[in-house]
């Protein structure tokens, strides 16, 4: 076997060949551009090998080793993604005390020329740029809620100081009246003063849907006897929060669409699980990428993170440990968002949840024991492409 280890880089990468059988160095750590004609440099010099005798590895690490792997992918080269961390330690356990481009690229083909009973890398498919795009459709959504989040407290912090009594005059926060009075008027100040056909005409809007009770009037009297505090800086905050959340909102709607698409497409058998929506569903299926890649449950429990740690030491067992938290923290948000309307949807998740309550287990850990039950549960369907059934449950 002929191993290939190439450090990857923003710009230039860093490639060696070694000889796994001899460990003979076969071609010194050379540089490669991250362009068409470095790819081409670096072809050259595999040609000369024959593509079943050859493994290439390089480190799973941001976005930039993207092009280079779908490239060699497109043709038909073996290419095993590592995990920085198992290269670092590799390094360290080797004693180097030398960190650079030229020995991360002979340390790679030290990890994946390994006879270790478990591989610390694995061999990635064409087919898993099939999911690239929904992958980052998802996460995108995940960060735009959380930019959301932020601007949403922000403009409550703004809200308190010069109109505290505001938000107790609507039913619900952020509808299209609430966001016209605000993005028009910002304080309590600036309503009580203004003309009430103003005012009025914020309360105007076409479209479908219950018309609140509040009134202009109503509105301009709570304004006059207000305790907020006048601010001009608040009021330029409140008029531009209330437009970046607007805009947020405009963004999630069209990838929402463009997921539900994307969901639709795949038609996979987890959706007919109750609680699990086309977002959560692309979500845990983009994260996971191909059901083939994992032999039994427990790896995409690992993967997710959510498995909890196992720790023995001579003749003491923990029999309280956290989840490790490791692999995909987006996987791990969206199993959490949606465990709940799993639970509250289907009887035997619910008695199983109440079961591990009733053994003295915490809300939050009861959560996770159900977590690691639905994803046993995803493994089946995705292994078999079969519908869920809850009477197979019982």
């Amino acid at each position: 076997m002929i191993l290939v280890g190439i450090d990857i880089g923003k710009n230039q990468h860093t490639f060696s060949i070694v000889d796994m059988n001899t460990g003979e160095i076969l071609s010194n750590p050379s540089l490669f551009n991250n362009n068409q004609e470095g790819f081409l440099f670096l072809i050259k010099k595999l040609n000369m090998y024959s593509k079943s005798d050859l493994l290439i590895g390089m480190e799973d690490t941001g976005h930039y080793h993207f092009a280079l792997l779908k490239y060699l992918l497109d043709i038909r080269y073996t290419v095993a993604l590592i995990n920085p961390t198992t290269t670092d330690l590799t390094r360290k356990l080797q004693g180097g005390i030398t960190k650079n481009d030229p020995l991360d690229s002979l340390t790679i083909c030290d990890v994946i020329g390994s006879n270790q009973r478990k591989k610390p890398y694995r061999v990635t498919k064409v087919n898993r740029f099939d999911l690239y795009e929904q992958k980052q459709l998802t996460r995108h959504h995940h960060n735009l809620k959380e930019e959301l989040n932020t601007y949403k407290n922000r403009l409550q912090k703004c809200i308190d100081i010069v109109f505290p009594e505001f938000n107790s005059l609507f039913r619900s926060k952020y509808g299209i009246v609430y966001m016209n009075v605000l993005k028009t008027f910002a304080s309590a100040q600036k309503i009580a003063n203004s003309d009430i056909r103003t005012i009025r005409k914020c309360f105007e809007y076409d479209g479908r849907g219950k018309r609140i009770t509040l009134s202009a009037d109503q509105l301009k009297a709570a304004a006059k006897t207000s305790i907020g505090i006048p601010s001009v800086a608040e009021e330029i905050q409140i008029r531009h929060l209330v437009c970046q959340i607007e805009m947020i909102e405009e963004q999630l709607s069209e990838i929402d669409k463009k997921i539900e698409e994307f969901s639709l497409q795949n038609n996979s058998p987890i959706l007919s699980i109750p609680g699990i929506s086309h977002f959560s569903g692309t979500s845990i299926l983009a994260e996971l990428g191909n059901i083939c890649n994992y032999t039994k449950a427990s790896q995409i429990i690992k993967f997710a993170g959510v498995a909890p740690y196992h720790y023995e030491s001579s003749q003491f067992t923990a029999q309280h440990t956290a989840i490790t938290k490791k692999g995909s923290r987006y996987l791990r948000k969206t199993l959490y968002q949606i465990i709940l309307p799993v639970i509250n949807h289907n009887t035997v998740f619910t008695a199983y949840y109440n079961k591990k309550l009733a053994e003295g287990k915490g809300h939050r850990c009861a959560q996770g024991h159900c977590i690691r039950k639905l994803l046993r549960i995803i493994y089946h369907l995705l292994s078999t492409e079969q519908t869920f059934d809850p009477a197979l449950l019982i």
